[in-house]
């Protein structure tokens, strides 16, 4: 039987791509967003406020599993308050639905900031792994972290898997051409340790961590296999965070964001990467 999906936050970034990859893949898709996306989705689109808890139960019934992507989606868009209260809102409402409608699964998007980013302080350690949680230094990142709390406990109540995908920059191939203004100033992207993940390799964890085998509430970082740099990775970290210990080799321009518990339980392997795209620069 086809499975239904609901998308939410559909019309933004993430969330268009996911809906193109989750059809491409047989899923029956439901969209659902604030505002209409700018294009045809392909899939039926559902206007709703999830910061309204019967919107959120509304947008979930009939559907067998939920890709939560509705949230303020970074720091400094909205007021630090209207941030975390705005996310929490949907968050909590979402993830309460979704137990309430005893949905098969929920697949979410948490943040690489509940890591410690923007890395003003250094990170203890690189390349930076699920255990580096929880440094959020912003309420964004906060609603981050406070979410992945709330969504372990409904989980624990409901039974209910709960997948929070930890995603860094997402960016696209038209994003690539700017890469090359980073690299003379290191310190321009030293916030998440000069990472990034392709939006199409964003999706495809998406719809793999739909089909995984977990249980509970788990949470993996999803971080492309390399930097947005042309320096290698361990010369970047030693230049700008002199004394953060590397703790094994990354190759030479590899990601200092570690997704190997994203590849080992979900069978992730980042496929795009700007080096290999025709337009990226040399």
């Amino acid at each position: 039987m086809t499975k239904r999906i609901c998308v939410t936050g559909a019309s933004g970034r993430a969330g268009r791509v996911t809906v193109a990859e989750l059809l491409a893949h047989g899923y029956d898709v439901v969209a659902t967003d604030l505002v209409k996306p700018p294009e045809d989705l392909g899939a039926p689109v559902l206007l709703a406020d999830l910061t309204d808890h019967g919107q959120a139960v509304e947008v979930l019934a009939g559907t067998d599993a939920v890709v939560h992507l509705a949230n303020i989606p970074a720091p400094g868009i909205r007021t630090p308050a209207v941030t975390f209260n705005v996310n929490m809102a949907m968050n909590f409402n979402v993830f309460l639905a979704a137990a309430q409608v005893r949905l098969e699964r929920v697949v979410w998007a948490s943040s690489e900031t509940t890591l410690g980013l923007p890395f003003d302080d250094p990170p203890r350690y690189a390349p930076v792994d699920e255990d580096h949680y929880p440094v959020p230094t912003t309420t964004y990142g906060l609603s981050k972290v406070a979410s992945e709390t709330v969504a372990t406990h409904i989980s624990d109540w409901s039974g209910v898997p709960f997948v929070a995908l930890r995603f860094s920059n997402i960016l696209g191939p038209a994003d690539y051409e700017r890469f090359p203004s980073y690299w003379p100033d290191p310190s321009l992207r030293k916030w998440n340790l000069w990472g990034y993940i392709d939006e199409r390799d964003a999706a495809a964890a998406i719809r793999l961590a739909l089909e995984a085998d977990t249980e509970g509430s788990t949470s993996y970082i999803i971080a492309a296999a390399d930097t947005v740099m042309n320096r290698p990775s361990a010369d970047l970290l030693k230049e700008v965070f002199p004394g953060v210990p590397l703790r094994h080799d990354v190759g030479e321009f590899g990601s200092l964001l570690a997704a190997d518990r994203a590849r080992e339980v979900l069978g992730f392997e980042p496929r795009h990467s700007w080096r290999d795209h025709a337009t990226a620069p040399s």
